[in-house]
């Protein structure tokens, strides 16, 4: 009959075959996960891993972030040789360390060299919490410090961008060591005259946030980052009291006083080049 012709049909979705699945690229689609928004990895990465939704800022790989921020072709990586070994003879930390090496293609937690940026020249560490979650350890301190002493040396600024949970447990007291060395190194700079620029990101906590990424002449962060030295947990229980919900965020720590500005990362650049001109002799670009 007519009315059977036009009667409304059930519509079911199938169920994609094993085939089907497999079909699809891995990676290809990112969730957000604070507003659980899903979008295509590339659409994230030509945002700067900014979620095109909600704005939360995503988690840059070291290369990403200087490929982002610097002049092409303008970066020189210095110290990627370093590698580190087992001091303390910690159980099963030198497989841990090589799976971290083939995951994130790095020697470790952190790239150091020199760069361009808009022009400007500067001594770069960019941390990695791909690699052992950002820890620092020897290696970590010395790259550093190398690049601390080089950009002295050179006579250009040194601008750092943090990614850590803290000091490396697995090398105990060599790691805790490198609190002193790098902000001796930093001193240096600053009796010199250098300019030292730090930007906290997501997440900078434990003995990174107690030394080096909190000396900055400009200590910057990026929107909700996590900064802190010891986790919400323990200081609760230490005072006995409950912490604001934004505790240990940027935007805490801003109105606190403890930042100097909360940069947007599509903003970032031009914060950055603005300072670095203003410091350059005569405001002349090398």
């Amino acid at each position: 009959m007519l009315r059977d012709f036009f009667s409304k049909k059930k519509r079911y979705a199938s169920i994609p075959s094993q085939e089907a699945k497999q079909d699809v690229p891995e990676g290809l689609m990112q969730k957000c996960p604070n507003c659980q928004k899903i979008f295509y990895r590339k659409e994230l990465n030509r945002n700067m891993n900014v979620c095109p939704h909600c704005d939360h800022h995503h988690r840059l790989s070291a290369y990403e972030r200087i490929q982002h921020l610097f002049d092409e072709e303008s970066f020189i990586e210095w110290d990627k040789h370093m590698i580190s070994n087992n001091p303390l003879r910690f159980p099963e930390y030198e497989e841990k360390l090589e799976k971290d090496r083939i995951k994130s293609d790095l020697n470790e937690a952190v790239v150091t060299g020199k760069a361009k940026m808009n022009g400007l020249e500067t001594a770069i560490a960019v941390m990695d919490s791909r690699f052992r979650m950002g820890s620092m350890g020897s290696v970590v301190g010395e790259k550093i410090t190398n690049a601390i002493e080089n950009a002295r040396k050179e006579g250009v600024p040194f601008i750092i961008f943090t990614a850590s949970g803290g000091a490396r447990m697995q090398e105990g007291v060599l790691s805790l060591m490198q609190m002193g060395k790098t902000s001796v190194a930093l001193q240096r700079l600053h009796a010199d005259g250098g300019l030292f620029i730090s930007v906290m990101t997501h997440p900078t906590t434990g003995g990174v946030s107690a030394s080096f990424a909190s000396l900055g002449d400009y200590n910057f962060a990026e929107p909700g980052a996590l900064i802190g030295f010891a986790g919400r947990r323990i200081i609760e229980q230490t005072i006995r009291e409950k912490l604001p919900d934004d505790f240990q965020t940027a935007e805490f720590l801003l109105e606190h006083g403890q930042l100097d500005r909360v940069v947007h990362r599509h903003e970032m650049k031009k914060t950055l080049t603005t300072i670095l001109d203003l410091h350059s002799i005569g405001g002349d670009r090398a």
